[in-house]
């Protein structure tokens, strides 16, 4: 079974888009649990750092990481197909 291309990497990039939402929603919420949650992911301590969310940068990571997600997914979806 091939797999477009195109709307494999439409659907990973919304997909993207809404992790991203919720992450920010999550950040905005509860900053004290994320920041430790974020600190456990990558084993460091960040008890010393905050969050410095502005509406400009949810937006911009929302687009940059859609946009990276997306041909990412259409990348796989290609080579994917190549090997089938």
């Amino acid at each position: 079974m091939k797999l477009n291309a195109i709307k494999f990497g439409t659907a990973t990039a919304i997909g993207f888009a809404l992790i991203w939402l919720l992450c920010s929603v999550l950040v905005w919420i509860q900053p004290s649990l994320m920041m430790g949650m974020s600190g456990h992911m990558v084993h460091g301590d960040f008890s010393t750092m905050d969050w410095h969310m502005t509406s400009a940068g949810v937006v911009t990571g929302l687009f940059a990481w859609s946009i990276i997600a997306g041909l990412s997914g259409a990348l796989i979806a290609t080579v994917y197909n190549k090997l089938i």
